[in-house]
C-alpha cells in the first residue's frame, strides 16, 4: 500500500471543503492499508484570527510559521508516494511547496479543489493578504500534477484547458470529477420529519466569504414575513445582521452542527450567475437534502445537476420564482415531506460518500 501526504490550508474538522473533500475519506484509506499523512498551512491558533478583523501582527505571524512549517513537511513529502494538494500548498506568493514536489521530488501529485481559484477573490477581512495572492499559480500547479481531482464539470474543463487537453466527462483521463460528498451514514445520519411545526424555519449555512449572497434575498424574505408566520435562521461564523423581524443567529460548531441543520424546514442557497459561482459545488444544497430538507437554489453551475425541478427541489432565478417557490413549501408540510425524501434519495445515490468512494480511491492508483 501507498504512503500519502495531504497538503491543506486549514487544521483538520473545521474547513468545509476540507471536511467534505477528502477528509470523511482518510479512515477509509487507512482501512485500505494506506498510510495518512495530514498536513495544514495554519495551525489551530493562527486559524482563529485569520479571519478577524484586525490583529495584523498576529496574522503576520501565522504567515510566517505556515512558511516554516511547510519547510518541514517537504521531509513528508520525500517520503510520501502521493501527495494530495487541496487548494493551495500556501495561501501566498509563488507556489514553490507544489514545485518542489512534482517538478523536484517527482513524485506524484493530486492536485485538488472545488471553487473557481483561479479567478481572484478575497475576503473584506483579509484585503492586506489579498495584494499578495497569485491566483494565477493554478494553471501552473494543474500542468505539474500527476492528476487533478475536480468537484464539478466547470472546474474540470478549465482545469484541462490550463493543460492543453481537451476534457470530457466519460474520457477523464488523469482529470478526476470528483463531486463534493456527504457521509450519509456517520454524520448526515437523520431525515427531518416535516409536521406543522411553528414557527416554520428557513435557514441558510455558510462562511463568512458566502454571506454576499443572501444580500439579493433579504428584502424578500423581510416581505414575505409580513404575512407568513417563519424565522430565518443564519448557520456561519459571522453574523450578518440582517433588518429581519424574526431572525435568529446560530455560530457554527461542528458539535452540534447537524441539530442546528435540522431545526430547518426549508434550506435555501442563492448564488450570483457569476464565473465563481459557476465552480461552487452545491455543497450548501447537499447539506440539506442529505437531511431531508428541501432546498431552494440558483439555477448556477452543478445546482442545475443536483436538483430536479420540481421533483427534490426548487431552482429559482427571478425573485417572483424565489417567492412562488418559498410559499408553496411554506404552506404544505406535505409537500416539504415528499420532496426532502427524494432529496435525500438523491444524495445517497449521487453525491454521498458510499457512492463516491471508488472513484476517490481511483485518484492514487
Amino acid at each position: 500500500m501507498s504512503r500519502l501526504l495531504f497538503i491543506c490550508p486549514y487544521p483538520k474538522g473545521i474547513a468545509p471543503g476540507q471536511r467534505f473533500r477528502f477528509e470523511q475519506y482518510l479512515d477509509i484509506l487507512t482501512q485500505k492499508g494506506h498510510t495518512v499523512d495530514y498536513r495544514a498551512f495554519l495551525s489551530e491558533r493562527a486559524y482563529e484570527v485569520l479571519y478577524q478583523k484586525g490583529r495584523v501582527l498576529e496574522k503576520l505571524w501565522a504567515v510566517v510559521w505556515g512558511f516554516i512549517r511547510r519547510f518541514w513537511h517537504l521531509f513528508s513529502a520525500l517520503r510520501a508516494d502521493y501527495v494530495f494538494v487541496y487548494r493551495e500548498a500556501s495561501p501566498l506568493g509563488f507556489p514553490f511547496f507544489e514545485w518542489i514536489v512534482a517538478r523536484v521530488f517527482r513524485k506524484k501529485m493530486i492536485y485538488d479543489f472545488d471553487d473557481a481559484i483561479w479567478i481572484p477573490a478575497t475576503s473584506a477581512q483579509n484585503k492586506l493578504a489579498a495584494r499578495l495572492k497569485m491566483p494565477q499559480k493554478v494553471p501552473m500547479i494543474c500542468r505539474w500534477a500527476y492528476s487533478l481531482s475536480l468537484g464539478n464539470a466547470y472546474l474540470c474543463q478549465n482545469a484541462a484547458y490550463f493543460r492543453g487537453e481537451a476534457w470530457q466527462e466519460q474520457q477523464q483521463g488523469r482529470i478526476y470529477l470528483n463531486p463534493t460528498t456527504i457521509d450519509t451514514e456517520g454524520m448526515h445520519n437523520r431525515l427531518h420529519q416535516h409536521n406543522n411545526e411553528t414557527p416554520l424555519v428557513i435557514g441558510w449555512t455558510g462562511s463568512h466569504s458566502t454571506l454576499v449572497y443572501l444580500r439579493p434575498v433579504w428584502a424578500l424574505l423581510k416581505r414575505l414575513q409580513v404575512h407568513e408566520p417563519f424565522t430565518f435562521l443564519v448557520i456561519c461564523n459571522q453574523d450578518p445582521k440582517p433588518d429581519l423581524p424574526h431572525y435568529e443567529f446560530v455560530p457554527w460548531n461542528i458539535t452540534h452542527e447537524i441539530d442546528d441543520l435540522l431545526r430547518m424546514q426549508i434550506g435555501i442557497m442563492p448564488l450570483l450567475p457569476d464565473a465563481w459561482s459557476e465552480g461552487k459545488c452545491g455543497f450548501k444544497a447537499l447539506q440539506y437534502m442529505a437531511l431531508g430538507i428541501p432546498a431552494v437554489v440558483s439555477p448556477v453551475g452543478v445546482n442545475k445537476q443536483i436538483i430536479q425541478q420540481g421533483e427534490n427541489g426548487f431552482l429559482c432565478e427571478t425573485e417572483a420564482e424565489w417567492e412562488q417557490a418559498l410559499l408553496t413549501l411554506i404552506r404544505s408540510a406535505k409537500l416539504r415531506q415528499e420532496m426532502g425524501k427524494k432529496a435525500r434519495l438523491s444524495v445517497e445515490e449521487r453525491f454521498s460518500v458510499r457512492s463516491n468512494t471508488t472513484n476517490f480511491l481511483n485518484l492514487f492508483s
